[in-house]
């Protein structure tokens, strides 16, 4: 705790220069879908978290499993964790767009605390797919699904343990 304050102390953080390249630094992952790494200003970052919005039924879901694929298809570990749809529709889709031999790990889940705990590990995803974040939510919080305080909670703790991993994450 900090002298006094009652509250407590954080961690130091590491800072570092600006033009200094960090030990897990290299090129952004190219997707190999164009417009997709042109709008990630050249493909995804290890550690980085986007958001994928859009209307529904606009084909967010059908982007980001191509997406997958085809980083599977590369030599990525990749996940593809639906809360909205259950495994066998997620695995139909795929078929329908000639993916289905791919390799990419399927979950379907609504805990965020076990989908964090799932990421980690040596042989844990390079790219994970959370479709999508109003499903989801953390058991410690009373509020339900979809809520301000579930979306915000669990996008946090999505993230942090991505960061952790060094995995890239989208999250619908």
């Amino acid at each position: 705790l900090g002298a006094g304050s009652g509250h407590p102390r954080g961690r130091v953080l590491d800072f570092r220069k600006l033009n200094q390249h960090g030990e897990r630094e290299g090129p952004r992952t190219a997707s190999g879908l164009s417009e997709f790494d042109r709008v990630c200003g050249g493909g995804l970052v290890p550690g980085s978290a986007i958001l994928i919005g859009g209307d529904p039924g606009i084909g967010k879901s059908t982007l980001l499993l191509q997406l997958v694929c085809k980083l599977a298809a590369g030599g990525l570990n990749a996940a593809y964790i639906s809360g909205e749809e259950s495994a066998d529709q997620v695995r139909m889709r795929a078929r329908r767009l000639g993916l289905s031999d791919t390799n990419v790990q399927l979950a379907t889940a609504t805990n965020a605390s076990d989908i964090a705990a799932s990421l980690g590990g040596a042989d844990g995803p390079d790219v994970i797919v959370i479709d999508s974040i109003q499903t989801m939510y953390l058991p410690t919080l009373d509020s339900a699904p979809g809520t301000v305080s579930q979306v915000r909670a669990t996008a946090q703790e999505l993230i942090r343990s991505a960061k952790q991993q060094g995995a890239a994450l989208l999250i619908v």
